[in-house]
């Protein structure tokens, strides 16, 4: 209901690209385009000053983001008190999710959380733990959903779900015979790591570190952008690593790769992240709630 131009200028001058707003949108780059030409036709003026392939708001543009800023944000929270009174539970909730996340844990609760909220549209957005936070940062998703320590205290951090890190290697390697690693054992053998910003890297350096090692103490073999490029480097033998427990379960049944547990044991927090001035919508109160809910049971499972 609010105006289309409003809503794709904002977009615009939040992301200070075209190109993004775009993609934030679901609109093609003319259309975005268009709609801003209409509003500064509306307004007499230009709104962004377009110079060596980067935007910036003009005064006039700075003013009209600063009064969109209100108007998107009290049509928000107008169109989710009415949908309240009248129980309605609808709407889009913009999630993102760090990749390890997206892939193995989001799938069975965006299913279930469907099933019990089928008017409420999910739009999921992958990125490593860095990526996802700057994200929330920017208003570009509604919450997050991330596996690193987060730093700004401008955002609400909820711990969800604790995620066992395991060591993996072929079945015929040495340390497969073993009944836990150290981390003089990681020492000794090739090691395949995830790339920088993922938080997978950043939580076993951080265990590293607290055992007297550095990430370059490491052998490192390969550097690689996901959890399934690891896997499968691993059983081609091109090293160990160090892997969430959730993401080789198919493995672990087929017998292609062996998992140990580290000594001492490692535990990281998978964290629902949202900025704490930002107004909500009941649908997103709704899939946070249940998320919680969703990992209370897979933690009660886990530790059986």
């Amino acid at each position: 209901m609010a105006d289309r131009r409003l809503q794709v200028f904002h977009t615009v001058a939040r992301l200070l690209s075209f190109t993004k707003a775009a993609e934030t949108l679901h609109m093609t780059q003319p259309a975005v385009t268009f709609q801003i030409r209409q509003l500064e036709e509306y307004f007499n003026t230009r709104l962004f000053d377009r110079t060596h392939n980067r935007i910036s708001l003009t005064a006039a543009g700075e003013r009209v983001f600063e009064y969109a800023d209100k108007i998107i944000s009290l049509y928000t929270e107008m169109e989710s008190k009415v949908r309240e009174l009248t129980g309605d539970v609808s709407g889009i909730v913009i999630i993102g999710a760090s990749t390890t996340i997206a892939e193995y844990v989001l799938p069975s609760l965006l299913g279930e959380f469907k099933e019990l909220h089928p008017n409420i549209n999910i739009r999921l957005k992958v990125s490593n733990s860095v990526g996802i936070v700057h994200m929330v940062e920017d208003n570009s998703i509604d919450v997050g959903i991330v596996e690193s320590p987060i730093q700004n205290k401008n955002l609400v951090v909820e711990v969800c779900w604790h995620d066992k890190l395991v060591v993996i290697c072929p079945p015929a390697h040495p340390l497969a015979k073993k009944d836990s690693i150290s981390v003089e054992d990681l020492q000794a053998h090739p090691f395949v790591c995830r790339e920088e910003g993922s938080g997978t890297r950043e939580f076993i350096l951080e265990y590293l570190q607290q055992s007297g090692m550095q990430y370059s103490d490491l052998n490192i073999s390969l550097e690689v952008g996901n959890p399934e490029a690891v896997k499968s480097a691993v059983e081609a033998g091109l090293g160990i690593s160090i892997v969430s427990q959730a993401t080789i379960v198919k493995e672990l049944k087929l017998g292609t790769l062996v998992s140990r547990p580290l000594e001492p044991p490692v535990e990281r927090p998978f964290s629902i992240v949202y900025q704490r001035q930002k107004f909500r919508l009941r649908a997103i109160d709704e899939f946070m709630k249940f998320a919680h809910d969703h990992c209370e049971k897979r933690s009660s499972r886990t530790k059986r």
